[in-house]
């Protein structure tokens, strides 16, 4: 058995800005299905959105947050996050993150923060490295994580189940003890115990035939703090990107919103220009207004995506600003100095997620969710552009800091070994193969960016179908990381459809054909899930 002082699921922003902070006062263990570096905010293009010009103010951030957002965000959570992200964002140059800067004009040469603009600001306040935000801040921090001792990745470890007080049977307020941990390259179940367990385990893009995510955003977190008891909330609101690269031959590969705040426009394949008849702000709209349109254009031209056009900008400009994007285009045959980018909207951001206070406590003690996982509130009906990464930093600043003021206890019940009973090896991988494919087109066909009732409670009854079939398989045999991850990007999906039809509106990122517009009954709303029903 492990026994640590902190348990961190998940190598992220949120899981190593909390290890960080927590590493003085404990031995910190960080649990991460691949590599150290693999995880969402190692893709993030965009940036941090941070008030950090003297053109822009708290007020202005948390008006456009609020208006993103479609009545649902949590007004406290929303300015608490808003007016302690620019000490957050001190911490991290501190610790080595390298901004991208500009010439300031005048006769000393002086350098300032360049702060790019996305969909839903009004404001230019986003911090970013170029188009490879995310990666330097995983640079930062595992620079930062590599010079402390107290610190211990385990990579290549895939978390069960989480261990809590009520699964194994004792009395009284239930309370999570730790996780139950896959060596995936030992095929052994190891048991990591923890006073204090950090969920930091992202999003469930992969949910999804088409995403921007990494492969390993498979809902874990959600899925696992729901079967340990805690409550889920808000997960009908996905957030579909409107730009993902079109080609067969990319993986997923995002085509920044800062595209479109450079002055990238939105076109049809015949090259007209449409966003006009959506939204004032035209291509600068929010993603959900933006994602819709597109599918609209898409549907009523029956093309296979649309144009996102930034020709008419200087090539040096392009190329400098836009390196990682410049670069992958040209490997596929695109130079997007000269021609349109093919793109289309792809399963992006989890808005909803295990719900936790604005310190990332939920409803299971000893057990905290930050980052992607989390619902916090900040986001509601829909995410405004990297306020993502923000939230992230924020909220593991403030539970460690909670965890300093309120420290919990060393665990002194004492929790089992892992049980295989009579499990044999999986005859049949083709099973979970089908199964995965048949979740991630279900949840494409029926719940994606336009629903129905009908498309929901068709998703409902084959989701039901496949959960029994994955649930007979888990127990019959041994686990291996691909039937753990199916098992838990069945059941976010199976919340995503509970809490989407528990909805009767549409409201930000959820659309609903049958429910075409916002019902105020439902304004400051949440759709709550628990599994007792």
């Amino acid at each position: 058995m492990n026994h640590f002082d902190y348990l961190v699921l998940g190598s992220g922003i949120a899981g190593l800005s909390f290890a960080l902070q927590v590493a003085p006062r404990g031995r910190v263990a960080i649990v991460t299905k691949k590599d150290r570096a693999e995880s969402n905010t190692n893709y993030a293009q965009g940036g941090i959105a941070a008030v950090t010009s003297k053109e822009d103010s708290f007020e202005l951030h948390v008006r456009d947050t609020l208006a993103a957002g479609a009545g649902l965000c949590k007004d406290n959570v929303v300015r608490t996050i808003v007016s302690e992200g620019p000490a957050r964002i001190a911490e991290l140059i501190e610790l080595g993150m390298q901004f991208s800067e500009r010439e300031v004009a005048g006769p000393n040469g002086t350098r300032e923060l360049d702060l790019g603009r996305e969909g839903g600001h009004s404001k230019r306040r986003i911090l970013h490295a170029k188009d490879v935000t995310g990666r330097e801040i995983e640079r930062a921090l595992l620079n930062a994580i590599s010079q402390q001792p107290n610190i211990q990745i385990f990579e290549n470890h895939v978390a069960i189940d989480l261990l809590t007080s009520q699964k194994l049977g004792y009395v009284g307020a239930n309370r999570c003890l730790g996780a139950y941990v896959l060596d995936k390259k030992t095929a052994a179940v190891e048991t990591f115990a923890a006073p204090v367990t950090l969920l930091a385990t992202g999003g469930c893009g992969k949910v999804y035939l088409y995403t921007t995510n990494p492969d390993i955003a498979t809902g874990d977190g959600v899925a696992m703090a729901f079967r340990a008891g805690a409550a889920v909330a808000n997960l009908e609101f996905v957030q579909f990107h409107p730009t993902c690269l079109y080609h067969p031959k990319a993986k997923s590969f995002l085509i920044s919103e800062a595209v479109r705040g450079e002055g990238g426009v939105l076109k049809t394949v015949e090259g007209v220009e449409f966003m006009d008849a959506y939204h004032p702000l035209k291509s600068l709209a929010p993603r959900d207004i933006v994602a819709r349109a597109i599918d609209s254009e898409m549907k009523k031209s029956g093309a296979d995506c649309v144009l996102l056009d930034i020709t008419h900008q200087p090539a040096k400009f392009i190329i400098e600003r836009f390196p990682n994007i410049y670069q992958t285009c040209l490997r596929y045959g695109m130079d997007i100095t000269k021609e349109p980018i093919p793109v289309v909207p792809a399963a992006h951001y989890q808005c909803g997620g295990v719900v936790t206070n604005v310190d990332g406590e939920t409803e299971i003690a000893g057990l905290y969710a930050v980052g992607e996982v989390a619902c916090t509130g900040l986001h509601g009906a829909n995410r405004l552009a990297s306020n993502s990464l923000l939230e992230a930093l924020v909220c593991a600043h403030r539970a460690a800091r909670r965890m300093a003021e309120n420290p919990w206890p060393p665990n002194e019940v004492k929790i089992p070994p892992w049980q295989s009973g009579d499990a044999s090896n999986p005859d049949e991988m083709v099973v979970v193969a089908h199964n995965w494919d048949e979740i991630r087109r279900c949840l494409w066909d029926y719940v994606g960016i336009v629903r129905t009732n009908k498309r929901l409670q068709r998703a409902q009854a084959r989701l039901a179908h496949l959960q029994q079939e994955i649930h007979e398989y888990y127990w019959n045999f041994t686990v291996t990381s691909d039937l753990l991850e199916l098992r838990n990007i069945a059941t976010a999906a199976e919340l995503i459809v509970r809490c989407a039809m528990m909805r009767p509106e549409s409201r930000g990122l959820n659309y609903n054909l049958d429910h075409p517009h916002a019902n105020p009954d439902w304004a400051q709303r949440d759709s709550v899930v628990r599994k007792s029903g």
